[in-house]
């Protein structure tokens, strides 16, 4: 995954540096909004023959952070962004072989740090240009400070970071509020691959969908 990492900035360097880039309005963009991340299905990683659990994890909403440097060719645009997502980790619905399951109150804290190299084509109304975006890239998922209702605190080594594939769709509008800048609103879907944390024997994915308020800035 390192070497995943490594590639994509230096696809991301060779793109913004290219010599088509520099024909095109290079900008700088930043948003914040609030995340909403689905539940997370757990499944084991293990070739048991016997059924085993299954597990669904809940969040709470959380707030989203974008950064990006883009280029701006016109109808189309490609860009380089940094993103961060939070939220609270809030139960542990377990299904038993047998079919029973129950839910516990599980608290904790669920970041991920991403790096994607987004594509947006933009469709201009007069005024108002309106995009749709899809993007590429890694993301480093955490998982800390896990705590169950009755007082038990997980286990230190289940403080987690896990780095993986991520990808990421799009859509929204922009509108000028002073000379080459541009408020933007938008809405995504975030969602990395199939990954397991490093000491668990569980695969997961985690997805989730966004608003975002923000405001771009031709250089």
């Amino acid at each position: 995954m390192k070497k995943a990492l490594t590639l994509l900035m230096v696809f991301m360097v060779a793109v913004m540096w290219s010599s088509t880039s520099f024909s095109a309005d290079k900008y700088v963009s930043g948003n914040i909004g609030i995340v909403w991340p689905n539940d997370a299905e757990i499944e084991s990683t293990t070739n048991n023959l016997a059924p085993a659990n299954s597990y669904d994890v809940s969040f709470d909403s959380g707030i989203t952070l974008l950064g990006a440097l883009g280029c701006d060719y016109g109808d189309y645009r490609m860009e380089g962004e940094l993103g961060y997502q939070s939220g609270d980790i809030a139960s542990l619905l377990t299904t038993y072989p047998q079919g029973e399951s129950d839910t516990t109150e599980l608290t904790g804290d669920l970041e991920i740090l991403s790096l994607l190299m987004n594509g947006y084509y933009d469709i201009d109304l007069g005024g108002v240009d309106l995009y749709a975006t899809a993007g590429v890239g890694v993301a480093q998922v955490s998982a800390s400070d896990l705590t169950y209702n009755d007082g038990r605190v997980g286990a230190p080594e289940y403080t987690e970071h896990e780095t993986t594939l991520a990808y990421q769709i799009g859509a929204g509008f922009a509108i000028p509020v002073a000379d080459d800048i541009m408020l933007d609103a938008r809405y995504r879907y975030f969602s990395t691959t199939e990954f397991s944390f490093a000491a668990s024997e569980y695969n997961t994915t985690i997805s989730s969908h966004s608003g975002l308020l923000g405001l771009r800035v031709n250089l």
